[in-house]
């Protein structure tokens, strides 16, 4: 009797096993792909200068949608040469835009200690979007070099909107003249 009881549960566990959408708790699809049935979020459009004058504020432009309308969060996570990794932000994503999403999300590259000490540093910014089921979009990537001698590019004319979306919450660390950090960090 005790061997059939376990045994029910077994099949009743694998059968939920089967029919579960395969997406780990972390909330991101299994490698090879999008769990079955399952609708991401689509980046349709991005576009972000590669250049960029030590203390402007970079604007990243990005058009998304999602079916279902259930988009939450925008993830950027920004790497600066000869620093590493900062931490991961999180941009909360308006109920309005849930379903379409159109403007910037911005960089802010005034630094402690000055924002000179950013010039000839490069910076990879990826972005990507999740919805609220956990799901991600797939990822785009932006390279940006800081010089005095760069202007901002703007975006292709009438494809973006002028809508702030939120900051990245990343403050970038400048070196010295010697090359190294200047003790802020």
């Amino acid at each position: 009797m005790g061997k059939a009881i376990f045994a029910s549960v077994l099949i009743v566990f694998l059968a939920g096993c089967a029919a579960s959408t395969g997406v780990p708790p972390g909330g991101s699809a299994p490698p090879g792909g999008k769990p079955a049935g399952t609708v991401l979020p689509v980046i349709t459009a991005a576009f972000a200068s590669k250049t960029l004058t030590p203390g402007d504020t970079w604007k990243v432009y990005l058009k998304a949608t999602d079916p279902d309308g259930d988009m939450r969060y925008i993830y950027a996570s920004v790497f600066q040469t000869g620093r590493g990794d900062y931490s991961p932000n999180r941009t909360r994503i308006a109920p309005e835009n849930a379903r379409e999403l159109n403007g910037f999300i911005y960089l802010n590259t005034v630094v402690p200690g000055g924002y000179e000490f950013l010039n000839f540093v490069t910076v990879t910014l990826t972005v990507s979007v999740q919805d609220r089921a956990g799901h991600y979009s797939e990822s785009v990537v932006f390279p940006l070099s800081f010089s005095g001698i760069y202007t901002q590019e703007p975006p292709p004319p009438g494809e973006f909107r002028e809508q702030a979306l939120g900051p990245i919450m990343v403050t970038l660390r400048p070196f010295d003249a010697d090359g190294q950090g200047n003790g802020f960090f």
